[in-house]
């Protein structure tokens, strides 16, 4: 590329100076109708779960605003907070990892005073509290992390502040799978995945984190042990649990150790798995399959999870207006109506209700039998005239929390004992 040609002396101008110089007539406002007319991009880095294309057409056509998604892995979410922080606009992380990004100072606390519905956020976030009972608060409850000291502070606070460390997005509490037509009986117990009568048609989620909580969930089922904290184990708990693990598989009890999403769909569409670690929205789209799959209550309690958008330290201007211009959107109704018709659960249960249909409100938040055919966002058929969802009403799916995702004190050794049972 050539220099540019001064056209006063006919010499080249260094490149340097001209961006000096145009960055100065910028500075001193020489253009303040195209400065004023900069379109707002905010860099959303999550998982490819919560970022939907819908939600950011959505927004865009309601502000002008325009949502640039950077979709990496849970655990990757948590390296670029904690290690490129200037990477992102807005975080959609899970609590349990605050325990990590927020001793680095590297997330804002959000000024709950510039959110309109703040005092409407769910009681389960702020008081771990559904219908004004208590929820299991084992592993990273979040109301453990939620507030902060002070917008710059790096360490989480001890009852209610002005400043919140995540503003909840979505949450749900996880229980087995089950093809209950291949099953053909009552299934109402955790302990019942590692039963042999399903030897070799059983599969666990191979995310260390989240399938030794599902482990620890049948161990206790089993009466092996009873556990202070499944989601902070000891060294001694952690060797239990996977001795449990390792004997089972080479027992022959899983068909599958599953990473992916679609991997825990296909084994249960197929019927290659009957029984199996799950999620709600992969209960859902067996279904849409036009299989027979149930999200199945069981007595011990759920397995809870939540995830929440957090602002960098650095973000400021602009940006950080329109950051805190999306959280209140988020929590105005249209996202938490979407997210609850995908059968998760939004923030502001008030707002969500307001943008949905009573019939899609009492199957999905009620526990009530569909008047009318329940349909996903797109479109797609997921429950017939008079079905009821799996574990019932919000209150009792949400106040069966029996534990929430974490990351324990022995995290590494953890990982390093899972790993052994995956390669046993």
């Amino acid at each position: 590329m050539s220099e540019p040609i001064d056209s006063t002396t006919g010499k080249g101008v260094q490149r340097r100076a001209l961006l000096q110089g145009t960055a100065g007539i910028l500075a001193a406002g020489v253009f303040p109708a195209i400065h004023a007319q900069e379109k707002i991009v905010l860099r959303y880095l999550g998982t490819a779960v919560n970022q939907d294309k819908a939600i950011a057409e959505k927004f865009k056509a309601d502000t002008g605003i325009e949502i640039q998604y950077v979709a990496v892995t849970t655990d990757d979410v948590t390296k670029r907070a904690v290690t490129a922080p200037n990477s992102f606009d807005l975080i959609d992380t899970e609590y349990f990892s605050l325990k990590k990004i927020v001793p680095t100072g590297n997330l804002k606390g959000i000024d709950t005073k510039k959110i309109k519905n703040a005092d409407k956020i769910t009681s389960l976030f702020t008081k771990g509290e559904v219908a004004g009972k208590k929820v299991g608060d084992q592993g990273t409850a979040p109301k453990k992390v939620i507030f902060l000291e002070g917008e710059k502070s790096k360490v989480f606070a001890k009852s209610p502040t002005q400043f919140m460390s995540l503003i909840p997005t979505v949450y749900n509490a996880d229980t087995l799978g089950i093809r209950p037509d291949l099953i053909k009986r009552p299934i109402d117990t955790w302990a019942e995945l590692l039963n042999p009568e399903f030897k070799g048609k059983a599969a666990i989620l191979n995310i260390p984190s989240i399938g030794i909580m599902d482990a620890a969930m049948v161990v206790e089922a089993k009466g092996i042990h009873k556990y202070a904290d499944k989601g902070n184990m000891t060294k001694a708990e952690i060797d239990l649990t996977i001795k449990t693990l390792i004997e089972a598989k080479k027992a022959g009890q899983f068909r599958a150790l599953w990473k992916d999403f679609n991997e825990s769909v296909n084994l249960m569409a197929s019927g290659e798995v009957v029984i199996q670690s799950m999620w709600s929205p992969a209960v859902t789209a067996v279904r849409t399959k036009g299989i027979a799959c149930n999200f199945q209550p069981l007595k011990e309690g759920y397995r809870a999870w939540a995830a929440g958008f957090g602002l960098p330290a650095t973000l400021s201007g602009r940006k950080l207006d329109g950051a805190y211009e999306f959280i209140n959107w988020f929590l105005d109704g249209w996202a938490g109506a979407y997210l609850n018709r995908q059968g998760y659960y939004s923030a502001v249960l008030e707002t969500a209700k307001a943008k949905m249909e009573a019939y899609e409100w009492a199957y999905w938040m009620e526990g009530k039998a569909a008047t009318q055919d329940i349909k996903s966002p797109n479109g797609d058929l997921l429950a017939k005239t008079g079905a009821v969802r799996d574990g019932g009403s919000y209150e009792q799916r949400m106040g069966g929390i029996a534990c929430w995702n974490a990351v324990m004190d022995e995290n590494e050794y953890m990982v390093r004992k899972w790993n052994e049972f995956v390669a046993a």
